[in-house]
């Protein structure tokens, strides 16, 4: 059994691979099924016995992601941003293609939003409009603030094709919300 369950997985990162690789090349609504099944190097049922269509594919691609970075965020729960920024941004190395692809004007449009969502969920506990540096402005005031900062250089960083290495991004973005969240 163990043999066919490295089988599927292996089968479903290649079909994750070829829609994320097809993504970089052209706009989604453009590729096929077919071409994805072709990508991959399997056929079109092994594609349907996994995922209803090419958005479902796609969704679950996202949420994967979102699912791992929240993940990731518990794990750098107890740290401070600078320490905890690099944990993400080794993820996000990691997953070039992905990130850079769907932060395009190529990739999902729906994804920037899920990412935006994501970072203000985990941004929230952190905010304090009682006291601080942050006292009598409005919560989601600071919470959009914040999370089109760190969603917006993200977006920099792919477009500009990652022009410092993850570990001075993550460093110096965590030095900025450290400042801002003490």
């Amino acid at each position: 059994m163990a043999k066919i369950d490295r089988r599927i997985i292996k089968s479903q990162e290649a079909i994750k691979k070829a829609v994320i690789e097809l993504m970089a090349e052209k706009p989604f609504d453009d590729i096929t099924i077919q071409e994805i099944a072709d990508r991959a190097n399997v056929n079109r049922g092994t594609i349907y016995l996994h995922y209803t269509d090419k958005y479902d594919l796609l969704d679950q691609l996202i949420e994967e992601h979102m699912d791992n970075l929240r993940k990731l965020c518990c794990e750098a729960s107890d740290l401070t941003f600078e320490k905890g920024n690099y944990i993400w941004y080794e993820y996000f190395e990691r997953h070039r293609l992905f990130f850079s692809t769907m932060l395009s004007s190529k990739g999902a449009p729906y994804f920037r939003n899920r990412f935006f969502q994501l970072v203000i969920e985990e941004f929230k506990p952190e905010v304090d409009v009682s006291g601080g540096k942050n006292q009598g402005l409005h919560e989601e005031v600071v919470l959009q603030f914040f999370a089109s900062a760190v969603v917006g250089i993200v977006e920099w960083w792919f477009k500009n094709d990652m022009p410092l290495p993850a570990c001075v991004i993550a460093e110096q973005t965590g030095r900025l919300l450290d400042r801002n969240f003490d």
